[in-house]
């Protein structure tokens, strides 16, 4: 009997294999994807908030934080930390104390300055960061000057006096309206609203009336009005130098967490 040739069984789905292992290493890939854009996310988040609370800080974007920033502590639970800035209005996020302190110093300038609060030369009332004691230009400058009026001196030591035994950063802001200026000591509206403060700041300082690790100065121009500028009353109001009194803060964006190894902000009040 002759024997038969052995025939070998082809399978036609050995890809099915090929296929679930192709599958396999897809599913791990976008795992993977899904995971580092989570991480980033979070990263970029932390990232924003810590710039957008410096910024606000120095007076650079108008604030108008809701909710304190979180910070992972030792535990690895979120933490609220409190702002660089404390917002001040509706969206208040200061202490009962300070909310109190900085009414009463504004309800006792109000006071000492009657004559020029009736005037409407001195402005005093809460605002965004803390108390704003506004003065006016049409008080306080001849136009298209930096040099405070002479008679305006007794004022400024007025409102020092208030602010000597207190705690608070003074930061003075220089204001103009929209009418470009160009003469020969001030070449636009930046020029003069920056000197306007800097004026102040220097009778301050010279005077010993508020130590300069208080004070800051910044010249916005006409990009800050307070009224319009489509009318000369509107115009005279934004032509102005405001003190703002806040809390002091401090950061320090060099911090390290032992426990975790990872950088973030620490913020302190003194």
């Amino acid at each position: 009997m002759s024997r038969r040739a052995s025939k070998s069984h082809v399978s036609h789905e050995r890809w099915l294999v090929s296929y679930a292992d192709f599958i396999t290493l897809m599913f791990a890939f976008f795992v993977v994807l899904y995971s580092s854009a989570t991480a980033n996310q979070k990263k970029q988040a932390q990232m924003a908030s810590s710039i957008n609370e410096a910024f606000h800080a120095l007076g650079i974007f108008p604030g108008s934080a809701r909710k304190p920033a979180l910070a992972n502590g030792p535990s690895g639970t979120d933490k609220p930390v409190m702002p660089m800035n404390i917002v001040m209005g509706e969206d208040v996020l200061a202490p009962a104390p300070v909310r109190e302190d900085l009414n009463r110093i504004r309800r006792e300038l109000t006071q000492t300055l009657s004559n020029e609060v009736a005037g409407h030369t001195v402005s005093i009332e809460m605002g965004r960061d803390g108390l704003v004691i506004s003065l006016r230009e049409a008080g306080f400058f001849a136009s298209g000057s930096a040099a405070p009026k002479p008679q305006t001196l007794p004022i400024l030591r007025q409102i020092a006096a208030s602010l000597a035994n207190t705690s608070y950063d003074v930061r003075i802001e220089g204001h103009t309206d929209n009418v470009p200026i160009h003469t020969g000591e001030f070449a636009s509206n930046w020029e003069l609203s920056t000197a306007r403060a800097t004026s102040i700041a220097r009778v301050f300082l010279d005077q010993r009336l508020i130590p300069p690790d208080r004070l800051s100065t910044a010249g916005y121009a006409e990009f800050h009005p307070v009224a319009s500028n489509d009318t000369p009353e509107g115009r005279a109001k934004n032509r102005r130098v405001d003190l703002v009194v806040l809390p002091r803060s401090r950061i320090n964006f060099a911090a390290r967490d032992q426990a975790s190894g990872t950088w973030r902000k620490i913020t302190d009040e003194p």
